[in-house]
């Protein structure tokens, strides 16, 4: 009982004030404060212990790394673009070209002795570098940490070189830590230090020697009217040398070639190849001579730029004419030679290779012009799966034609059945086909509909079948029969336009109606025409054998029932159905004369209305 209620110090301490006189209890107050102590030095090791593990294990209680330092410098965005040499390069180059040389002088590392001349170093390499830096922007690293190459530090980025008179200079970039900006990129003091000399060795352009000083001094564009006028001159030139020469050219082969295909070959090659060719002719004579005028680096940049994409879709425009020159003496070659087929596959390798020199040709302005490619082509794998989910009716057109034409189940030119429309084909593209109907009108048929629809194609069987029935009179008697079938016979054996191995004609039945002989013949021809004109031609002299026998084509007849005149409606109505009853009487007269009965009374002949008479009998009686 002492120990059990010694569960904390002051609840015992209580007891034992309470107690304190009895001395049987002294030993237990004793035991049981040492038993307490001992129970908090236990609470006190295993909170000390055991603190980080269940800290870990409640969900609400997470541990937390000590926090990184402040971004270094080199996290910091350099405002003018001196993160990377390239951006160095062009903010010093759009700082010089708007005549900002205080922020242009910030691209520059000048030590103690530069900084008085800061301004006209500026200006001084910027002559220098429109003049004679030949660099291309795009090529200068982009990089925060430049590109690392041989003999030269890692703080250290050769952006290009000077080509003063066959001698090249570097320009060096130096990384170097700026307080506020981080760690960016300066044009080196080595570079800025031979300038002076640099400049004061350069020389006088052509055109400042040969046009006037007035066209020198008026600028547009920060371009000297000299120099735009020996810009448009380079074009121009060019263009009309090149037309001229071009059309001489072309007279002079057309006067001393005698065969006509070859010439009507030139001509033709020569419309479709003249102006492309004269186009890029005058960009490959232009780009040099405008980069030897002295342009400002970033008028230099964008020319370039604007070159570049004009040459890409010249020579594009010079591929698609060739290629669609070439493939027209293909498919002419082709349809000479009668194989539909291959003029289908001629015409659809012709699209898919256009379109996909048009493709590339426009990746390729788009990476001229600054657009990543590898971003471009992602977004378009992307739209290309959203397009191919909702336009799914479309790629099932481009695959089935596709398909159509690879399994060459139709081609152009072939006379086919699709479903219930009959028509020739005029053209296959990779979304539909087109036939023009015998009604003229010309029908459009989804590629991928015939994966759902018979396909009937005229135009692959070698031979075509004749098959009809003759119905011949009843009355024709059996010599008039086998006399038909022997002379129709021979008429098929000595046609030579009929496949005699497979051809018979055969007696197949009488019929209600008529005596019915099955014509079953091969007419050797794919052309239509000439079989409609051989079936013809068989049936008027089948018709003369059928006329010289004495025999007839049958007849079709209907047959009414005629009623007595002045008879009632009910009695119409009834007629049948007493003469039915009347009829039943008969015969039940007849039983009953087998078995020894009276007979009954037979009722009259019908009279000649009421008889079944063919339909012409009784408008002859009308």
């Amino acid at each position: 009982m002492a120990v059990a209620g010694c569960t904390s110090a002051k609840g015992l301490e209580s007891i034992m004030v309470i107690d304190l006189d009895r001395a049987p209890l002294v030993v237990a107050r004793k035991l049981c404060e040492r038993l307490v102590h001992q129970a908090r030095i236990a609470v006190v090791l295993s909170l000390l212990t055991g603190a980080p593990s269940t800290a870990a294990q409640l969900p609400s209680v997470t541990t937390k790394s000590p926090s990184p330092a402040p971004a270094t410098q080199e996290q910091v965005s350099d405002p003018l673009g001196r993160n990377t040499p390239r951006g160095a390069i062009l903010g010093f180059v759009k700082a010089t070209g708007r005549n900002d040389f205080v922020t242009a002088a910030m691209y520059l590392q000048v030590t103690g002795k530069q900084k008085p001349a800061t301004e006209t170093l500026a200006r001084d390499l910027k002559e220098l570098m429109n003049r004679y830096f030949t660099m291309p922007i795009a090529m200068i690293s982009d990089s925060p940490e430049g590109t690392a190459e041989g003999g030269l530090p890692l703080d250290r980025e050769r952006a290009g070189s000077l080509n003063i008179e066959g001698k090249k200079v570097d320009v060096l970039l130096v990384r170097v830590s700026d307080p506020q900006s981080g760690r960016i990129w300066l044009i080196s003091s080595d570079t800025l230090a031979k300038v002076p000399e640099l400049f004061d060795s350069m020389e006088a352009t052509w055109i400042d020697r040969v046009l006037p000083e007035p066209l020198l001094k008026h600028n547009v564009f920060s371009i000297s009217m000299a120099q735009w006028m020996v810009w448009f001159a380079s074009i121009a030139v060019p263009l009309l040398l090149l037309w001229i020469v071009s059309g001489v050219t072309v007279g002079i082969l057309k006067r001393t070639v005698e065969n006509v295909p070859r010439r009507i070959l030139i001509e033709s090659w020569y419309k479709a190849l003249r102006w492309p060719l004269v186009f890029i002719l005058t960009l490959i004579v232009h780009i040099p001579v405008a980069y030897s005028l002295g342009l400002p680096l970033i008028s230099r940049i964008i020319f370039g730029r604007s070159a570049l994409v004009l040459l890409i879709i010249g020579v594009t425009w010079l591929l698609r004419r060739i290629i669609t020159v070439s493939f027209e003496r293909a498919l002419s070659a082709v349809q000479h030679g009668g194989n539909t087929g291959t003029q289908s596959l001629v015409l659809l390798a012709e699209r898919l290779l256009r379109v996909a020199i048009t493709l590339v040709a426009i990746f390729s302005i788009l990476s001229v012009v600054g657009v990543e490619t590898k971003t471009a082509l992602a977004g378009v794998g992307i739209g290309g799966v959203a397009i191919a989910f909702g336009a799914q009716k479309t790629v099932e057109n481009l695959l089935g034609g596709i398909f159509l034409l690879t399994d060459k189940v139709l081609a152009v030119g072939d006379t086919c059945r699709i479903g219930d429309r009959v028509g020739t084909v005029e053209d296959i593209t990779l979304r539909s086909i087109r036939l023009r109907t015998p009604e003229q009108t010309l029908l459009s048929i989804p590629a991928g509909a015939l994966s759902q629809s018979n396909v009937e194609n005229f135009a692959t069987r070698s031979k075509i079948l004749v098959h009809t029935t003759l119905e011949l009179r009843h009355g024709t008697t059996t010599e008039q029969l086998r006399s038909i079938l022997d002379m129709v016979r021979r008429l098929f054996a000595e046609n030579p336009g009929l496949e005699t191995d497979t051809a018979s004609v055969r007696l197949t039945s009488y019929g209600a109606n008529s005596i019915q002989i099955e014509l079953f013949a091969y007419v050797r021809t794919r052309d239509n025409r000439e079989f409609v004109a051989v079936r013809e031609d068989l049936l008027l002299h089948i018709g003369e054998i059928i006329e010289a026998s004495g025999s007839g084509f049958a007849m079709p007849a209907q047959l009414l029932y005629i009623h007595p005149e002045g008879a009632t409606h009910e009695e119409r109505k009834s007629g049948p159905e007493n003469q039915g009853h009347e009829w039943e009487g008969h015969e039940e007269s007849r039983a009953s004369g087998r078995t020894g009965e009276v007979p009954r009374t037979q009722p009259p002949s019908p009279s000649v209305e009421d008889q079944v008479l063919p339909k012409r009998a009784a408008r002859a009686l009308s």
